[in-house]
């Protein structure tokens, strides 16, 4: 048997899940304290928990297939200002020069309110004879002034990159960490681009260190296969990435809870909050993808893609503001924080005659509730255990505790309040409620999701204590992820490799989109995917003049089949009729292939007394497992052979193509081709459609039966 092991390095502890590579099903947890003082770092504690996890499931080191972890690392570096002084070596001519000068020059950098960033300047003026030279005098000159790392920028470095990579390589030979801005992204704006590069190589020296220490001690481990790390977009890349671009990693312990309800859930459009102890990281998922965004460090915008994860200063362990003995609040402070026990994870008996206390956890903090009982012992009043009064957390529930415990706890709070402890439960659930509501809110208006077909899904220990009161509130349904207290472990062991290239091109033709395509492919090949699984998708934002192309593959020739469960139509159509709310019997399969069915809702409109009537055709395209790959409120099925796609292909968009005075509007396109959904989506004109799809679909022969979904491009 094979296995893939993923690793969690969060600040308290560093996690383990051990996955059955056939199945994909949870086989092993473990955990240890994160190692922070130890010699080797975090990579100490990475070892003991491969070794335990390892040892209790008698798995041998030639049967671990994938090894990742992720790490907070990174966001830790920079939230504690643990970075190291960088050097700024700009290099420019003339008057370009002169701005270029300006454009770099950082100073300092805020990451936090108080821990900054400090940087230095040097300027080299290019295609000179003593380019070199100069270049070698810049880099001695900073090293002297205490940089630790250093940052070659030039304006459009993105299209020559030659000066800012002999920069790069002088570095080198001084050894000394170092980055080009050309390497961080291929879009036009140096500020934005030199102050992301700066920001990656404040922490490369720590990371650097990690990274080899964490590599060496996999490889000791008799570990084979290349060592994974986590991204801030939800994919995984190898350890020489990380040397290379170290700032990929911050953010990424959201993103690995994201990765593990995808590829648990495989959810199409739904909402997932991840629910810890102190706050719940909210995000969106939309057709199967998670929506991203620019990050931004200490306020100043970047260029590093991330996903786009909100957090709310709400968990299970937050505890209750208090005013004048009554609930006025519910966090941002939590029951750890406090030094307190919860109320629900106590017994009755610890409960002798509790007493209403407050408490401020730090200076300046409000009042916060606590009991203090009889035999000198104290517990946090917690929104754990105010779901578990209220009847919200189930019996197996991760974040079940002893509601009579709780009860107990609650009661002076409720006398003070002058209602019953349910009550004063559901009060702290609406608190909390009123905060998690509006960022769920904002994620549904923003990306324009429908509340009819949105799904609100739970990870983390405290997914109970949130999720499912906030279903309710909102009108959504709701479910919990499959081992969501170990979600973000499960999702490190099961991330897919990705990666992401952008670039600035004004009125791209097909081969700038084309050459932007294979840059992204051959980012993913370089970084371990099998080349047969790569999708790659591309899209075009006309307002910024931006091509993007994104890479997913995995590391191995297989399709992630988690259940090897087939079900019939009629099994799909029940499927579609739960997702859409309707009767089985109105769903229609329009189309399938065996893998992937193309379902259809009509849903017929009268206006004018019925005289005039739309029909609307609501659309899922969902696989053979049950799986929602692609849900539209209203799109157009049409079914083609191998050998005439591209003719059917260019009459169905242009037949479905709005004209108006801004100029034409493309539908969005997908093909169905076997057991891949080829998105042409987001694409500003129909030659580039047909060339990307041609490049897609290089192996489809004469018989092939293929499926075209269209659909407004605001859908």
């Amino acid at each position: 048997m094979k296995y893939r092991i993923g690793i969690d390095v969060g600040g308290t502890f560093t996690d383990a899940a051990l996955i059955n590579n056939d199945t994909y099903e949870l086989v092993n947890t473990v955990k240890v304290p994160t190692t922070h003082t130890a010699k080797e770092g975090v990579a100490a504690g990475i070892i003991q928990v491969l070794v335990k996890i390892m040892e209790e499931s008698d798995v041998k080191a030639e049967d671990v297939i994938f090894i990742s972890h992720g790490t907070t690392q990174a966001t830790n570096a920079l939230l504690e200002g643990d970075v190291v002084k960088v050097g700024i070596l700009t290099i420019g001519k003339g008057i370009q020069g002169a701005k270029s000068k300006n454009d770099t020059t950082m100073g300092k950098i805020a990451l936090t309110e108080t821990k900054y960033l400090e940087s230095e300047n040097r300027y080299v003026e290019s295609e000179t004879e003593h380019f070199g030279k100069d270049v070698r005098d810049a880099v001695t000159d900073l090293i002297k002034n205490d940089c630790k790392a250093i940052v070659a920028a030039e304006a459009f470095s993105v299209d020559n990159p030659i000066c800012e990579n002999e920069v790069v390589k002088e570095c080198g030979s001084q050894d000394i960490a170092s980055t080009a801005t050309n390497e961080i992204s291929k879009l036009y704006g140096l500020k934005v681009r030199t102050r992301t590069a700066v920001i990656n190589a404040s922490i490369m020296p720590k990371m650097l260190e990690a990274a080899n220490m964490t590599e060496e001690s996999i490889k000791k481990a008799g570990i084979k296969t290349p060592l994974m790390v986590m991204r801030c977009d939800g994919g995984v890349m190898t350890v020489e990435e990380v040397r290379k671009r170290p700032i990929l990693t911050i953010l990424s312990g959201p993103a690995a809870g994201v990765a593990g309800a995808l590829m648990y859930e495989k959810l199409t459009n739904g909402i997932f909050l991840e629910v810890g102890g102190t706050s719940t990281d909210i995000s969106c998922i939309k057709d199967g993808k998670v929506m991203v965004k620019y990050a931004e460090v200490g306020g100043h915008k970047t260029y590093l893609t991330s996903l786009d994860v909100r957090t709310v200063g709400i968990g299970g362990g937050s505890m209750m503001q208090i005013s004048q003995g009554k609930l006025v609040d519910v966090g941002p402070r939590s029951a750890h924080i406090a030094g307190l026990d919860y109320e629900v994870y106590s017994n009755p008996e610890d409960m002798e005659s509790p007493k209403l206390c407050s408490i401020r956890p730090k200076e300046n903090d409000p009042e916060y509730a606590y009991v203090q009982c009889g035999n000198g012992k104290k517990f946090a009043l917690s929104l754990a255990g105010a779901a578990n009064i209220a009847g919200y957390v189930e019996e197996r529930d991760y974040a079940r505790g002893n509601v009579k415990a709780a009860k107990l706890a609650w009661e002076p709070l409720a006398q003070s309040m002058g209602c019953t402890v349910e009550e004063a439960a559901i009060k702290a659930l609406v608190l909390s409620q009123n905060k998690n509501g509006a960022v769920v809110k904002a994620l549904l208006e923003d990306y324009g999701m429908e509340k009819r077909t949105t799904l609100l899904v739970g990870g983390g220990g405290g997914a109970s204590a949130v999720v499912p009161h906030l279903a309710e509130a909102l009108g959504l349904k709701h479910k919990n992820a499959k081992n969501a207290s170990v979600i973000s472990t499960i999702g490190v062991a099961l991330a897919m490799i990705r990666d992401t290239v952008e670039r600035t091109i004004i009125n791209p033709t097909q081969q700038d989109i084309l050459t932007v395509r294979r840059e992204a492919e051959e980012k993913a090949l370089k970084a371990g995917a099998a080349p047969e699984s790569i999708e790659v998708q591309v899209e075009i934002d006309n307002t910024k003049n931006v091509v993007r192309a994104t890479a997913m593959g995995t590391t191995e020739l297989r399709a992630k089949d988690i259940t090897g469960k087939r079900l019939n139509s009629d099994e799909l159509k029940k499927r579609v009729a739960e997702t859409v709310d309707v009767g089985a019997d109105r769903v229609e399969n329009v189309a399938d292939n065996g893998y992937i069915y193309s379902m259809q809702v009509p849903v017929v409109s009268k206006k004018l007394f019925g005289l005039i009537k739309s029909v609307r055709r609501p659309t899922c395209l969902i696989d053979d497992e049950g799986v929602i790959r692609i849900q539209k409120r209203n799109g157009f099925i049409k079914v083609c052979n191998g050998d005439d796609w591209k003719k059917i292909l260019g009459q169905v968009i242009e037949s479905h193509t709005e004209y108006n005075d801004g100029g034409k509007t493309l539908p969005n396109s997908y093909i169905v081709y076997g057991k891949r959904i080829i998105d042409l989506s987001g694409l500003l004109d129909v030659e580039h459609v047909l060339a990307l799809a041609e490049v897609e679909l290089q192996s489809v022969v004469p018989d092939d039966k293929l499926i075209i979904l269209c659909s407004d491009r605001t859908d």
